[in-house]
């Protein structure tokens, strides 16, 4: 097989993986203490991260194209470490395998996904209307995770705070001073938002070692967006019901995005379409 076609290959197997997992979730057992220590570290990390993000928004000193960047390299770690956790050490090898068409399983394809993932985000920053969709519902014996991608406009809620560098402003114009002081304004708010939301994280997570199993149940949507050089950050509660599933599964397994899903996209993402 050419190069080409090597490459042609490729990628209608990337895109296909995306097909399947943009409607669909991973559902991963919480059978036991570890893995509920291992979901509490991970919920611990992204509650945490947003009150780094907020720092390098606050600080006047540090580029917003850090904070922003620093965004990514969290997102990032998340994925790889649930990455690691299905596919072991060689998680990208065997996303290379998928792509390559040297195995079809749905652990390959799942991995090879996660790696879509992680380029798409990294477009967030520099590619008008594309938004990033995370949705993270715990059950009481198990946990799903849903990311997808969306083209469109971005949700009215949460906050929006602006970079005169995405957006090509000169600072030496007549203007460029004015949107500058207004840009750091907008950041500090988007701050306090960030460091608000990293609580709602906690809250809906609680420590699994002081709350009965059958309290267990929770969950936040996280949406992030940039038009035009402003940037859009949501993350709110969602409500998961704890009776749709009756008991762990035996292993990660992929079931439908789920109704909360659904409702998201007819509130957060009216506005938008989901693509990949």
């Amino acid at each position: 097989m050419d190069d080409g076609t090597a490459g042609s290959a490729r990628r209608e197997r990337a895109e296909r993986s995306f097909e399947t997992f943009a409607h669909h979730a991973l559902r991963t057992p919480l059978a036991d203490a570890d893995d509920e220590a291992a979901f509490a570290e991970q919920m611990a990390r992204i509650a945490d991260g947003r009150d780094e993000q907020a720092d390098l928004l606050a600080d006047p000193d540090v580029p917003l194209s850090r904070a922003l960047e620093f965004q990514v390299e969290r997102t990032r770690e998340g994925f790889e470490h649930r990455l690691e956790r299905l596919a072991g050490d060689d998680a990208d090898a065997v996303a290379d395998a998928y792509l390559a068409g040297e195995r079809d399983d749905w652990v390959g394809e799942l991995a090879a996904y996660y790696h879509e993932c992680l380029l798409g985000l990294e477009e967030i920053t520099v590619a008008d209307d594309r938004l990033f969709v995370l949705l993270v519902l715990r059950y009481p014996s198990s946990f799903t995770v849903n990311v997808s991608f969306a083209e469109g406009r971005p949700p009215a809620a949460g906050v929006r705070f602006e970079s005169p560098t995405h957006a090509d402003v000169d600072y030496d114009d007549r203007y460029g001073e004015r949107y500058y002081t207004e840009s750091r304004y907008d950041q500090r708010e988007a701050a306090a938002y960030l460091r608000e939301t990293g609580d709602v994280v906690r809250e809906v997570f609680p420590d699994p070692d002081e709350t009965p199993r059958e309290e267990r149940y929770g969950g936040f949507v996280y949406v992030t967006a940039q038009t035009h050089g402003s940037f859009t950050d949501v993350l709110r509660a969602v409500d998961p019901d704890p009776t749709r599933f009756d008991g762990p599964p035996d292993g990660p397994t992929i079931v439908p995005a789920g109704p909360e899903a659904d409702r998201l996209d007819e509130t957060l993402l009216a506005d938008a379409r989901v693509v990949a």
